[in-house]
């Protein structure tokens, strides 16, 4: 129409270049504004330890990078309609944006083509979002063979001048601090470690006494050197035989509690308990029986473990960790026990008492981290497929206001236009998610090897994610349909 009244091509390409960079720069915008608020977001994440997290922004380059896609996408999708016009027979496309179409059959397949697309790909990054989130409600669903809730732990700083006095002098010391923490109103137990499950790790070697082994066939064992009671304040569950006692000092035979896969290998069919196993290279008796506890991470399958005692003299600990089991809160609870350890030992530095839950966290940070990295990406491709269909309805309800108002000049009821609108954005969506469903089957086999528990194929979550996308879309289509039901017939009619 304008280039009939003398509009030069030239001109109308300028327009609609003009009007296409203003639309990519008020989207890179916004954009902007949702990347700044998921960056702050995840850099203070208390929960997701990855070293430099809380460094992460939105640097110089990313800023050069939005603007070269924004001025990309502008003159791209400016200058291809603006080429197609100019090419274009000026009388032919007179006819085909006639007023009894939409805006033109070729425009209108390029329009649903892109709907369709945005809903096949918001489908493929809701279920490779949807799988992580199943993994990872089973990561933390699994049974960690101890108990972190209501249990914390602090750094305990003990003399150096007793560390170099005899072992019994030490084991008193911690047995004195383990008394005074346990007067302490709240505090179920307590007890004293050189590690804690999910932090650093050691190996020593560990064997059934008398029996032979080939070199490499014993893998190593993690090492845990405790107090009495240490299984009780961590939360850990005695399978057979008994804890560790005070009265386990003799050094001529130490004692030993080892995990269920220590167990069955070293006495396969045997009873355990009572045995002499070679650990760390002397003679110890084992008491006790545990199960398996996942000391580096919640996906990781249990190692080897065994628990001496801090007792035995030639289990030197090289650091002390003490652990509290209690009603109240970390926080709560410091100042008091912080307090008590000053009375023992006036020297002990401040420090903070931590819930062990944190070290859980920190253990499946990184899988924490993909999912809210994946869930963001694809609840911004739900709201863009929503926008979608609701862009396309809407427009289509404009362009058809005569058609519909002849429709129920004829006798169409609110309900049959409803409908007709509705089924048009419903076809849009159940043709993207179809397309969508085959992309993901293919792209989550390439994911599979992040998964935990749940099969590349889960049903639950490719159903799940179906009804979501069309629930989404119905209420995308629904509510451009309502508007076109309510069209009064006389002013449609009108209006042309």
């Amino acid at each position: 129409m304008r280039s009939a009244l003398g509009a030069a091509r030239s001109r109308i390409v300028r327009q609609l270049l003009t009007e296409s960079l203003v639309l990519s720069a008020a989207g890179a915008i916004l954009g902007l504004g949702l990347a700044f608020a998921a960056v702050f977001y995840l850099a203070h994440q208390g929960s997701i330890a990855l070293p430099l997290l809380s460094s992460i922004r939105i640097d110089q380059t990313a800023l050069a990078w939005t603007l070269f896609i924004a001025v990309t996408a502008g003159l791209l999708f400016g200058i291809i309609p603006g080429l197609r016009i100019a090419s274009g027979n000026l009388q032919d496309a007179l006819k085909d944006s006639a007023a009894s179409t939409t805006g033109g059959q070729g425009t209108a397949r390029l329009r649903t083509t892109l709907v369709v697309s945005q809903i096949a790909l918001a489908c493929v990054l809701l279920v490779g979002a949807g799988l992580l989130l199943r993994s990872f409600l089973r990561v933390l669903d699994v049974d960690l063979g101890f108990e972190p809730s209501r249990a914390s732990a602090m750094i305990l700083d003990v003399p150096s001048s007793l560390r170099a006095t005899s072992a019994a002098n030490y084991a008193a010391f911690n047995r004195e601090v383990i008394h005074r923490i346990e007067q302490i109103p709240g505090v179920q137990s307590a007890a004293i470690t050189d590690s804690l499950p999910m932090s650093r790790n050691r190996s020593w070697g560990i064997s059934a006494k008398g029996k032979h082994y080939e070199p490499g066939e014993l893998p190593g064992t993690f090492v845990y050197i405790v107090t009495p009671g240490y299984l009780n304040a961590i939360g850990m569950r005695l399978i057979q035989g008994r804890d560790m006692t005070w009265e386990d000092i003799d050094p001529k035979q130490s004692v030993v509690v080892i995990n269920e896969t220590v167990a069955r290998y070293l006495w396969p069919h045997e009873e355990p308990i009572g045995r002499i196993a070679n650990a760390g290279g002397s003679d110890a008796l084992v008491i006790g029986v545990i199960a398996d506890v996942r000391e580096t991470s919640a996906e990781a399958k249990s190692g080897w473990q065994m628990y001496v005692s801090t007792a035995a003299p030639q289990f030197g600990a090289e650091d002390s960790q003490l652990v509290i089991r209690s009603s109240l809160p970390a926080e709560t609870l410091q100042p008091t026990v912080l307090a008590a350890l000053r009375q023992l030992d006036p020297g002990q530095p401040a420090a903070d008492l931590k819930p062990i839950q944190l070290l859980v966290d920190h253990a499946s940070s990184p899988r924490r981290f993909f999912v809210y990295l994946v869930g963001i990406f694809a609840a911004l491709g739900l709201l863009l497929a929503a926008l979608g269909i609701y862009g396309v309805i809407s427009y289509s309800v404009t362009q058809r206001t005569q058609e519909i108002g002849i429709r129920m000049a004829l006798g169409a009821t609110q309900n049959t236009v409803l409908k007709l609108v509705v089924k048009q954005g419903m076809v849009l969506a159940v043709s993207g998610v179809a397309l969508g469903l085959i992309a993901a089957l293919a792209f989550s086999r390439l994911v599979s090897g992040l998964l935990f528990g749940v099969k590349a194929t889960d049903p639950l979550t490719f159903a799940a994610i179906t009804i979501l996308l069309t629930v989404v879309a119905l209420f995308a289509s629904y509510i451009p349909a309502r508007r076109a039901a309510r069209i009064d017939p006389m002013i449609s009619l009108r209006c042309e």
